[in-house]
Order: structure tokens, then sequence, then C-alpha cells
């Protein structure tokens, strides 16, 4: 009877931590698929250049098309992050969106 319960148990536990895996696997944000000149890293006009903040790495910044926003790598202790880029205000620098 214990050792039945003990193995329920166990499965129980290994089914959640395979849920929770497969639940945060698309939480990431994935870097953008080749495309045009824009979309790759360090292609920023210099305006865009001028515009952001100080300690991000404006080398590694690229275009990102699904929100027509800057966003720059960061690379932190355990994995390299893309963040958004920023002004010196804090706001995230974007392309004009079409009307």
């Amino acid at each position: 009877m214990k050792g039945s319960l003990m193995r329920v148990l166990m499965l129980k536990q290994k089914m959640m931590v395979a849920v929770a895996l497969s639940l945060t696997a698309g939480c990431a944000v994935q870097p953008t698929g080749p495309g045009d000149a824009a979309d790759q890293p360090g292609n920023v006009p210099e305006a865009v250049i001028a515009m952001a903040a100080p300690d991000q790495n404006v080398a590694t910044a690229r275009l990102v098309p699904e929100d027509g926003c800057y966003w720059y790598e960061h690379s932190g202790p355990v994995e390299t992050t893309l963040l958004p880029l920023r002004t010196a205000n804090g706001n995230r620098i974007c392309t004009p969106r079409e009307t």
C-alpha cells in the first residue's frame, strides 16, 4: 500500500513538472528570422542611436517587425535576452505606426 502511494505521488510530481515546462517553453522572446536589413543586428539609423540611453548595446540593436520597435541584446550572467531599446526618459524607441 505504502509503495503504491509513493509511485502515485512520484508520477503526479513528474506530470506537474512536465506541464510546467511545456507552459513556460514559449515565454521567451524569440529572435527574428532572416528578413530585410533592418531586422539584422547593428543596422540601426544614426538618429535612433542618438536617442538611445547609455548602457544599452546599440551594436546589437535591431528593428523587430512584429511590434515596430528596436530591441538590443542584453548579456546577463546566465543568458542573453532581447530588451527594448529606450531613450534616456525610459520611452521605447519605435518606428511610426502606419494608419
